[in-house]
């Protein structure tokens, strides 16, 4: 018999070794099969100095995925990359005055507004002006919402209503709201009617011009496949025309949320006791320079906070959609 090994391709093939022992007893070829893949795997082990016990431990261990690594870095250099520009944004406003390269007077540094913000919440200063500005604002912004909603509607779903209503709505649509605020202190005072007003009124077209939009984009298959379920025209809007209008219409209303805070901002500097605006004004005024940018990082935390709230609302009213 042969004892040579024979390699055909990648596979290698052993002959038939079985063979007579001096007892009577035979060594069957998968026996001495056996024997030469050990022999060769401690040959390679001993060539490369991996022992024999690191390869089995290595073959049997579990191959790790990299796609949750790969995923969860993702997540993290999504959720850390706005934190890198607002860090250095926020570095670069601390160190510029330090080093010269603006006045200090005019712009002091991070920490001294920082400083400045918590004096005023510790006199209660800031939170009488906030929660002022808070309070005009969403009475204004609700009211706005509540008209214009329906009426975007009304304007989109009936053509009548379309005809007689769209004149008188392009042209204040295209009259800038703070051009009006001579007008509303004239008519309403130089109260809270007023500033109130002027907030329903520069919330009130984003709004009503998405929802026309939203609205009259709906899938038309949609709407006939609801009619032909039996659908009464209420249980339409409320099934099929408002849902897939949402995100238009939430456009419309983060951007009325923006623009109507910085109209009321502009209206609490004139003739005003409270509120944001009159806080920035009054520390301009008596040149509170540390306490005016205090005022302007308050209106962009109230701001985020709007934003915040509506898009988690909007996301609640949308989780039918698919991502």
């Amino acid at each position: 018999m042969s004892s040579a090994l024979r390699f055909t391709g990648a596979t290698l093939e052993l002959p038939d070794l079985t063979t007579g022992t001096s007892d009577g007893s035979t060594v069957g070829s998968s026996a001495t099969a056996t024997s030469a893949t050990e022999t060769i795997g401690t040959s390679a082990a001993e060539t490369t100095g991996i022992s024999a016990k690191d390869v089995d431990s290595v073959a049997l261990r579990p191959k790790r995925s990299v796609l949750p690594l790969a995923r969860i870095g993702r997540v993290a250099w999504r959720i850390g990359k706005p934190s890198i520009v607002i860090a250095a944004f926020l570095g670069l406003w601390e160190a510029a005055p330090r080093l010269g390269l603006v006045d200090e007077i005019f712009l002091p540094p991070f920490s001294a507004v920082v400083q400045a913000g918590i004096e005023l919440t510790r006199n209660g200063q800031m939170w009488d002006n906030v929660s002022t500005s808070l309070a005009r604002s969403l009475i204004g912004f609700a009211i706005s919402l509540i008209a214009a909603i329906p009426v975007g509607v009304a304007i989109a779903w009936y053509r009548p209503v379309a005809e007689f209503l769209s004149p008188i709505l392009e042209l204040f649509r295209n009259t800038a709201a703070l051009a009006l605020l001579p007008v509303f202190i004239l008519i309403l005072g130089i109260g809270e009617t007023s500033k109130i007003a002027l907030v329903v009124y520069a919330g009130f077209f984003p709004i009503l011009l998405n929802t026309i939009s939203g609205v009259r984009t709906v899938d038309p298959l949609l709407v006939k496949s609801a009619v032909s379920l039996g659908f009464s025209p209420l249980r339409l809007f409320q099934k099929v025309i408002l849902p897939a209008a949402v995100p238009s219409i939430f456009t419309g209303i983060r951007m009325a949320a923006s623009g109507s805070i910085l109209v009321l901002i502009a209206a609490e500097m004139f003739g005003a006791r409270a509120g944001l605006g009159y806080l920035i004004t009054a520390a301009q005024q008596n040149f509170q320079i540390p306490d005016m940018y205090a005022g302007i990082v308050a209106i962009a935390l109230v701001g985020l906070a709007y934003n915040g709230v509506l898009v988690a609302i909007e996301r609640r009213l949308s989780r039918w959609r698919t991502n």
